[in-house]
């Protein structure tokens, strides 16, 4: 660090990283962040949902990760869960794929369905 603007930059980044993950938004993301999820791939997936969800400003929508959801042979897998929906499990994920689940599905709500399971 350089300058206290730098020191403020770092915070306010850490502060919008943490709003970030506040359980009592509308819509929750969930990324499986289990030895087979990073093995597979998650870490960019992960890292890609939290850029896009801060570029758009979707101050609605919580990221987190998880262990394993269970279904390894699909990892990466991010489940969405919306208020008063049923949840949509997305597999084999990548950063591509992650970017067009947010902006199909989470901004304008229609579901990507070849990346879902089942």
């Amino acid at each position: 660090m350089k300058s206290l603007e730098e020191l403020k930059k770092i915070r306010e980044a850490s502060i919008a990283n943490m709003e970030m993950r506040n359980t009592e938004k509308d819509i929750r993301i969930v990324v499986g962040m289990a030895t087979c999820g990073i093995a597979a791939g998650a870490r960019p997936v992960l890292n890609t949902l939290v850029e896009e969800v801060a570029k758009r400003n979707l101050n609605n929508v919580q990221v987190v990760q998880t262990g394993c959801i269970g279904m390894c042979t699909y990892e990466p897998i991010i489940e969405v869960f919306k208020n008063d929906e049923e949840k949509v499990t997305y597999i084999n994920i990548d950063s591509e794929k992650a970017k067009r689940i947010i902006a199909e599905h989470i901004v304008n709500d229609k579901v990507v369905k070849e990346y879902t399971i089942g």
